[in-house]
């Protein structure tokens, strides 16, 4: 395992331990808010996402609670702590940068300016059957953000 390999490891150790943004907080009067309940049902694992957004679209917290494997948590860890004023469109091309690095198997070499600590999975695209388990707090997100807008 090279250096890189090793620092994106230890990243996405540090974030399964830290949990960022866990657990769900309440909700702030006056934002629009959503959630969403996501499950994987090849490995168990489940997460439910709480997003607020302000008047202009700028999310303002993600909270989240879940249980399931080092990848996932931590996965919903790195996302809490980068979207918080992002707006929605940033998010979705974060979203969409992430979701292609994810289906890489391998072969993509992200721009951590983009994906900050979520460069840190490139490693799991790898490995098709741990592709959902880093994308459960992503699709979680999308959801509650589209619940928020109802």
């Amino acid at each position: 395992m090279n250096e890189l390999d090793q620092l994106y490891q230890q990243v996405i150790l540090d974030h399964s331990k830290r949990r960022i943004g866990s657990p769900l907080v309440e909700l702030t009067e006056g934002l629009l808010h959503g959630e969403s309940h996501q499950h994987n049902p090849i490995c168990g694992d489940q997460i439910r996402v709480r997003v607020e957004l302000d008047d202009q679209d700028h999310f303002t917290s993600m909270s989240w609670e879940g249980d399931g494997c080092s990848i996932s948590m931590a996965s919903a860890s790195v996302l809490a702590e980068m979207l918080p004023e992002l707006t929605k469109e940033e998010f979705l091309g974060k979203r969409d940068y992430f979701r292609e690095m994810m289906r890489s198997k391998g072969n993509f070499e992200p721009d951590e300016d983009v994906l900050e600590d979520a460069a840190a999975f490139v490693g799991v695209s790898k490995f098709p059957a741990r592709v959902k388990c880093a994308m459960l707090a992503w699709v979680a997100a999308e959801v509650a953000m589209h619940e928020a807008h109802k």
